[in-house]
């Protein structure tokens, strides 16, 4: 026997569907109240209550915000305002509907929790009104809608330089490189990062990032050129031109946002809808940036040489298809040349202290021992750590955060770990 379709109470005055008893919300009580909703059977009497038609234009225009990026609080609530006004235009048709009401306490709650005012500016489901050019997620989405149809979401890609330095490139590949001198990270059609890297060690190929210049390129009425430097000791919250800003009045599509004074700063460009962090960790730079796949492509064949896009070039590779080699004893032993016991650490010293500020043994925690071992500073170790959360600040797809050596890919909960002392038995001669 099956389950029974739900029916319709008899003698009512005004026709409705049964529902389950209304649900206490908490921040997610609303997504259970959407479930509710798309759950329950439809009523065979016709009723004008369109409680489903506001809910599903909540979450297609909360679908694609990010609660880690910067402006989250401030479109959520437009758009829990316009979900408010739309149960206010479907209060009196609405009235029996259990569904309906659960959902109006649950908007009511999540305004208190995200501290949303009542008034206020709400965002429009017409693609053609909330058409920004400066401000990309809106131009994207309304390009998808155009004739009706959604064809696809945006691609976000990552890509994070720090330490030694090690590189993640925009296809989720590992390297650790030498690349002495300055190269380019990112150049396409709307951005350009270029990094300086200066030896760490005497005597070692390693090395580690002491300037970044990052050059944001004019794009319509969205901003002029800006461009952005820091060295060591000097991280600045402007661009080089004394803003802090790009676009006019308060447009603000480019803007750098200082988070701690001097050690790190995050930029956000949202007319190629780009974030960027750039942190100073001991003497050394850090970046990390997440930038719409479509953007990242598009360039020209002479701008191939991106280490973000195509990885570091092999005869700059140090690590062996992702494996590090780990010095023995905390040392490093160039072509040719005798050992200097540079490092303070030994190998169970480097993975205890790696260990304390990360318990999954991905790459940058093997990251973290190599560097360790390499240069003996611990501002190495924090720089792996602040990596890694800058991986789960901006990475779009959290299944691909860890990356294993053992495969040289993206493990799934850290199931595959590679044995310390195997890899400590792989030693390179450094060029």
């Amino acid at each position: 026997m099956g389950r029974a379709a739900p029916s319709c109470a008899a003698g009512a005055e005004a026709p409705r569907c049964c529902g389950p008893r209304r649900p206490s919300f908490t921040a997610l009580g609303l997504l259970a109240a959407l479930g509710l909703l798309l759950g329950s059977g439809d009523c065979q009497l016709q009723t004008p209550c369109r409680i489903q038609k506001c809910t599903t234009d909540f979450v297609s225009l909360t679908s694609h915000l990010n609660s880690g990026l910067e402006g989250f609080d401030l479109e959520f609530c437009k758009a829990l305002r316009a979900y408010s006004a739309c149960t206010y235009r479907n209060s009196k048709v609405c009235r029996g509907n259990l569904v309906y009401h659960s959902v109006v306490l649950g908007i009511s709650d999540l305004m208190s929790q995200r501290n949303c005012s009542k008034d206020g500016p709400t965002t429009s489901t017409n693609p053609e009104v909330t058409h920004d050019p400066c401000n990309y997620s809106s131009h994207t989405e309304a390009r998808e809608h155009q004739g009706g149809e959604k064809t696809h979401t945006t691609t976000y890609l990552f890509c994070g330089l720090f330490g030694d330095p090690h590189l993640r490139t925009f296809k989720d590949h590992f390297q650790t490189c030498k690349v002495e001198g300055a190269w380019p990270l990112i150049d396409n059609n709307y951005l350009s990062v270029q990094v300086t890297n200066v030896p760490v060690v005497p005597g070692s190929s390693a090395t580690a990032t002491n300037k970044i210049t990052v050059i944001f390129k004019s794009y319509q009425d969205c901003t002029d050129q800006k461009v952005y430097q820091a060295v060591t000791d000097d991280l600045p919250a402007a661009f080089v031109d004394g803003t802090t800003s790009g676009g006019d009045g308060n447009t603000k599509s480019l803007r750098i946002v200082e988070k701690v004074s001097g050690k790190y700063i995050e930029m956000h460009a949202r007319y190629i809808g780009t974030t960027m962090y750039i942190r100073q960790l001991g003497h050394y730079l850090t970046l990390a940036i997440r930038m719409p796949q479509e953007l990242v492509m598009a360039y020209e064949e002479s701008q191939d040489l991106q280490l973000c896009v195509n990885g570091c070039p092999s005869s700059e590779r140090i690590d062996d298809s992702g494996h590090l080699p780990l010095p023995v004893m905390g040392q490093l032993v160039p072509q040719g040349g005798a050992a200097h016991p540079w490092s303070v650490y030994t190998l169970e010293s480097a993975t205890t202290k790696c260990y304390e500020k990360m318990l999954v043994k991905d790459i940058y925690f093997y990251s973290c021992v190599f560097d360790l071992l390499t240069t003996g500073d611990a501002n190495f170790t924090t720089a792996a750590h602040s990596a890694l959360q800058d991986v789960e600040a901006l990475h779009p797809r959290k299944e691909h955060w860890h990356i294993f050596p053992s495969s040289g890919g993206v493990g799934k909960g850290g199931k595959l770990f590679v044995s310390l002392g195997l890899v400590c038995l792989i030693l390179i001669a450094f060029l």
